[in-house]
């Protein structure tokens, strides 16, 4: 039997029809796009980085070269108790907020209580306040003329109250550790979230007690949060400027008050602008240690 579609072809067409093939559809030729390279792309926001920080950092270094400008300022007992005071006020506010941090941590973590998640979701909704909010804050209650000391002396009569610390560094410390205690907790939790909880009850069912787990269970799982937020901490008190400013503690100077000291009261621009390259030096070293720990963390 032959191809049954060819008698059926054969049988329809009519006789002395010569069948004619249809053209050979003329083919479009192709155009290839070509493709721009990819650092065409990156010129637009490196020009914008260029010109937004980039040209007034080269500006402030450039003064900063001015001749003398480093010797003098290192040379100046301000810079160095300025130094100092702003490399105490750091490590004391991350050592607070460390400690604060994984305590309030642990108990909204792992003890259940009305409110939990709405405390959690606060801290998300913290890390958005500004500075000198939690300053003012402080000084409403805490103030010369704040809550605490009026509450005293409508008690006892005196004449001033007892609560006079906001002006001096312990003030400035107090104010740092309550404003960035939030930024050790919020790697700590998303750190317990992750953490499974049949270790701790395998841990509570061979009789350890809460002090033991806490220490040998949950905060070694926790040590590269604790790094990552702590490193971020250090980072963020070295260039503190709003707290020390609006608690008012004139005997308080850092880096970051030396400069505004150095540019808008005396108008000493190469003094403020050495001042400056030296915190930027510090804060970008320390950034640089906190991406290596975050990275490690996985935060």
């Amino acid at each position: 039997m032959g191809d049954p579609k060819g008698l059926v072809m054969t049988a329809e067409r009519p006789p002395g029809v010569v069948p004619v093939r249809p053209a050979p559809a003329e083919r479009t030729p192709v155009t290839r796009s070509r493709k721009v390279p990819a650092w065409v792309w990156a010129l637009p926001p490196v020009a914008v980085l260029a010109l937004v920080f980039l040209y007034p950092l080269a500006l402030v270094v450039q003064e900063s070269l001015a001749p003398g400008a480093y010797a003098d300022v290192f040379g100046s007992q301000a810079f160095r108790e300025a130094l100092v005071t702003t490399v105490w006020l750091a490590v004391g506010s991350t050592a607070g907020c460390l400690v604060l941090g994984f305590v309030l941590a642990l108990v909204i973590a792992f003890v259940p209580f009305p409110g939990g998640k709405a405390v959690s979701k606060f801290i998300d909704v913290f890390l958005s306040f500004p500075s000198f909010l939690i300053t003012l804050a402080l000084l409403f209650l805490y103030g010369t003329v704040g809550m605490a000391n009026g509450l005293w002396t409508d008690l006892t009569g005196a004449e001033a109250g007892p609560f006079q610390f906001l002006t001096t560094p312990w003030g400035v410390l107090l104010a740092e550790i309550t404003y960035f205690t939030p930024f050790v907790m919020r790697p700590l939790l998303a750190a317990f979230s992750q953490m499974e909880t049949a270790q701790l009850e395998v841990a509570s069912s061979l009789g350890a007690r809460p002090l033991r787990i806490v220490r040998q269970v949950i905060l070694p799982e926790a040590l590269p949060a604790l790094a990552a937020g702590g490193s971020l901490v250090l980072v963020m008190c070295l260039n503190e400027f709003g707290i020390v400013l609006f608690t008012g503690a004139k005997g308080v100077t850092t880096l970051p008050m030396l400069v505004y000291g150095k540019a808008i009261l005396e108008s000493d621009y190469a003094a403020a602008c050495v001042v400056a390259v030296v915190n930027v030096a510090i804060s970008v070293g320390l950034y640089g240690l906190y991406r290596v720990v975050s990275r490690r963390a996985g935060a």
